[in-house]
């Protein structure tokens, strides 16, 4: 549908609007305007392009799940493309996985949604899940075969090695851009600890975060007022 579009547009600005132009040879106000609106669409057009590209050699590159994709994610969209900054991603991910969903998936859906809109939101998505749907419908047929290959174990297990490194790398960048006052890190250590010292299921440990990050801002704003009087 996009390239009909496209065509249509080109058709537009090469054969119809030159017959549009006034005696003088300029530019009538009414060919102007959809000069401006075809090269609006064809410039969004790209973009979409380039949302869905993005998102779909993320989602070829990555392996070990959702966190071993942040890093990534993080270089293209805040790095590379500067497409958002990098406290918006914090915000994005913290955002992401608080709710239902691999944290890689509602991370591309929030920003494609940001820098896209509904339809950046879709290819944003459809690119990081793509890659990985066909891939595994590909080697599901013949893995059984292959996983007991000496040289196929090596492999997976050099790419855990990696991607225990991806998840420090994550935790280390999000830690630095997050961990800002004096109540976030020992939220991080109490968290941690209930991690790793219990068997507490991770959502309850994120409801704890949420509701001590609203404790702290409710405190600080009596403290703030209190304070000015």
């Amino acid at each position: 549908m996009g390239s009909v579009y496209l065509d249509v547009e080109f058709l537009l600005i090469k054969k119809i609007l030159p017959k549009m132009r006034n005696n003088s040879g300029k530019k009538t106000s009414t060919e102007k305007i959809t000069s401006y609106r075809v090269l609006n669409r064809i410039t969004a057009s790209k973009k979409m392009l380039s949302i869905f590209w993005t998102f779909f050699k993320i989602g070829s590159f990555t392996f070990g799940g959702g966190y071993a994709m942040i890093p990534l994610i993080e270089r293209e969209v805040v790095s590379k493309r500067k497409w958002i900054t990098e406290s918006k991603m914090v915000d994005i991910i913290a955002i992401s996985q608080s709710f239902p969903g691999a944290v890689a998936i509602n991370s591309a859906t929030m920003i494609g949604r940001e820098i896209g809109g509904y339809s950046g939101a879709f290819l944003a998505t459809l690119g990081v899940v793509l890659p990985s749907f066909l891939i595994i419908t590909a080697v599901a047929k013949v893995f059984t075969y292959i996983e007991e290959i000496p040289i196929v174990r090596a492999a997976f297990q050099g790419i855990n090695s990696v991607i225990v490194a991806l998840l420090i790398t994550a935790a280390l960048r999000i830690g630095k851009t997050s961990i800002k006052d004096r109540i976030s890190p020992l939220i991080t250590i109490t968290g941690l600890a209930l991690l790793l010292g219990t068997k507490i299921h991770p959502i309850y440990i994120i409801v704890i975060g949420i509701f001590s990050g609203l404790i702290f801002y409710t405190y600080k704003k009596i403290s703030g007022k209190v304070a000015s009087k």
